[in-house]
């Protein structure tokens, strides 16, 4: 059986990946990932399912909202201390490469949400 947390782990893992292969490794492994790392990507997985047609850009959109809300602002390197991130900015700022961990993850849900079960509470 497939959950709405098990798909964002996988969405999480296929992130790290990603960043692994541009030669980011400072991306943790789910099990290791904070909670708030861990809600953020459940968040994003229950966004993604609720839309499935809206672009990446809307992904991003939610995911800068979340942050917003609890907090976040720009900053240069990545602080969770500071709560400062620097994906802080509308999603055509963003480089390429960081517009593509949208793409990845939408394209993740949708391969995997038809997996849930139904009586899954919230999906």
């Amino acid at each position: 059986m497939i959950t709405v947390k098990g798909i964002a782990k996988a969405c999480h893992e296929a992130n790290r990946a990603l960043c692994d292969a541009l030669g980011d490794t400072s991306q943790v492994a789910w099990e290791d990932a904070p909670l708030w790392q861990q809600e953020s990507a459940i968040n994003g997985v229950k966004f993604n399912i609720d839309n499935p047609d809206a672009p990446a850009s809307s992904s991003h959109d939610s995911w800068l909202a979340e942050k917003e809300a609890t907090g976040w602002k720009y900053g240069a390197v990545k602080d969770p201390e500071k709560k400062e991130h620097p994906c802080f900015v509308p999603y055509g700022e963003l480089p390429h490469e960081q517009q593509v961990k949208d793409h990845l993850f939408k394209a993740v849900v949708a391969a995997l949400a038809p997996l849930l079960e139904d009586c899954e509470p919230d999906h």
